[in-house]
C-alpha cells in the first residue's frame, strides 16, 4: 500500500473517531435538554420540530467532525510529522554514514517531549562522529603499524638470499628480522589485551599485597637495559605500602612505565621510582631525563597509537600508554604526566590504599 492511501485511510479513521465522539456528546446533550424543556417548561414538540433538530444536530455533527479533522491534521503536521520528519531525515543521514548530522531545536508548543529526543539524538551523533573518526585513526594506525615491520622483514628477507652474504652479514640481517618479528608480535599482543580492557572482558581481581615488592620486581626486569645504556637507577620506595588492587593489570602499568622511562633515556642518564602514602592513596612516580614531552603531544600522550616523537616511532608502537591508562582507569586510580623537553618526564600514578590490618581476600 502507497504512503498517500495509508495517509487517506489514517484521515478518513480520525474522522469516523471525531464524528462518533462529537456525535455522542451532542446527542446526549439534545436529549438532556428536551428532556429538561419538557418535564421542568412542559413544552411539547412536534414531529416536524423533531426532525428538523435531528437534521440541524446532524449538519452540527458533521461539521464540527470535519472541523475538529482538519485542526487535529494541522496540529499533526506542525507537531508530529514535522519533528518525526527531521528526525527521521537525520537518521537516514546517520545511517549512510553521514555523522556531522545534527538536528535543530525545536520551538513552540508541544515541542518540549520531541526537543528531549533531539538532544539524545544529537548527543548520540555526536559520539558516532568520534567512535567512527577513532575507528578511522585505529584502522590507518595499524595499517601503518603492520606494514612497517613487515616491510622491513621482507627487505632483510630478500637480502639474506644473496649467495655472496658474509656470515656476519647473515647473522646482522636475521637479528634484524627477529627484532621486527617481535615488535610485531608486540603489536598484536597489545592490540588485543586494548580490546579485551575496552570491552571489558578482564574483570580486575583483587587482592591485598605490598606495592613496593612489586615496583621492585618489575624494575628488577629491566636490569640488562639499564646497565647496557649505563643508566643511574634511583628508588624511594617506602617499606609496607599496601594496596587492595589486580597485580596482574598493574604490573601492565610498572612495565610500560619503566619501559619508556629506560627507552626514551639517554646513556648516562637517569631514572628514578618513588612510592610514599599520601592519605588513602599510594603514589608512584617514574621519573627520566630522556627527551621530554612537547605540552601539545601531552595532551595526547595517552590516546591510541599516538606518537609525538616520530623520532622514536621505530622504537613502539603507540599502545603502551593507552594500555596504561586504561588500567588505571579499570583499577579506579589516577594517572598524570609532567614534562619539560630536553630534561625529562614524571608519570605520576595514585592507587587506592588498602586499609591497615585488611587480612588478603579475592573477590
Amino acid at each position: 500500500m502507497s504512503r498517500e492511501k495509508k495517509r487517506l485511510l489514517a484521515a478518513i479513521r480520525r474522522y469516523v473517531i471525531f464524528f462518533l465522539l462529537i456525535a455522542f456528546v451532542i446527542s446526549c446533550c439534545m436529549l438532556l435538554f428536551l428532556h429538561t424543556m419538557q418535564t421542568s417548561v412542559g413544552i411539547t414538540f412536534t414531529e416536524k420540530g423533531i426532525k428538523t433538530a435531528a437534521i440541524l444536530t446532524m449538519g452540527n455533527v458533521i461539521f464540527l467532525s470535519l472541523l475538529c479533522t482538519v485542526i487535529d491534521a494541522v496540529r499533526r503536521v506542525f507537531m508530529v510529522e514535522r519533528p518525526v520528519r527531521q528526525i527521521v531525515d537525520g537518521a537516514e543521514k546517520i545511517a549512510r554514514g553521514d555523522f556531522t548530522a545534527r538536528i535543530k531545536p525545536l520551538c513552540g508548543v508541544g515541542s518540549e517531549g520531541f526537543d528531549r529526543i533531539i538532544d539524545c539524538f544529537n548527543q548520540m551523533a555526536e559520539e558516532l562522529s568520534g567512535v567512527e573518526t577513532l575507528r578511522t585513526d585505529f584502522i590507518a594506525n595499524v595499517s601503518h603499524e603492520l606494514k612497517t615491520p613487515l616491510a622491513v622483514m621482507q627487505n632483510y628477507a630478500t637480502l639474506l638470499q644473496s649467495p655472496d652474504l658474509t656470515e656476519a652479514q647473515r647473522i646482522e640481517y636475521a637479528n634484524a628480522i627477529s627484532e621486527q618479528s617481535r615488535r610485531l608480535a608486540d603489536l598484536i599482543t597489545n592490540i588485543l589485551k586494548l580490546n579485551r580492557l575496552e570491552n571489558q572482558q578482564i574483570y580486575p581481581v583483587s587482592k591485598r599485597y605490598d606495592l613496593g615488592e612489586q615496583l621492585a620486581e618489575c624494575l628488577l626486569n629491566f636490569e640488562d637495559t639499564w646497565e647496557k645504556k649505563n643508566i643511574d637507577i634511583e628508588t624511594d620506595i617506602e617499606e609496607e605500602v599496601f594496596v587492595e588492587s589486580d597485580d596482574e593489570l598493574l604490573s601492565l602499568v610498572w612495565n610500560n612505565l619503566f619501559s619508556n622511562a629506560f627507552k626514551f633515556t639517554e646513556p648516562g642518564g637517569v631514572v628514578s621510582v618513588t612510592l610514599k602514602p599520601d592519605g588513602e592513596s599510594a603514589v608512584v612516580k617514574v621519573s627520566d631525563t630522556g627527551c621530554g614531552i612537547p605540552p601539545e603531544v601531552g595532551i595526547h600522550i595517552f590516546e591510541k597509537f599516538y606518537q609525538g616523537d616520530t623520532s622514536h616511532a621505530t622504537q613502539g608502537n603507540g599502545l603502551g600508554l593507552a594500555l596504561v591508562k586504561r588500567v588505571v582507569d579499570i583499577v579506579g586510580g589516577d594517572i598524570s604526566v609532567e614534562s619539560e623537553v630536553g630534561k625529562g618526564s614524571t608519570f605520576t600514578v595514585k592507587i587506592r590504599r588498602a586499609a591497615d590490618g585488611e587480612v588478603q581476600k579475592t573477590s
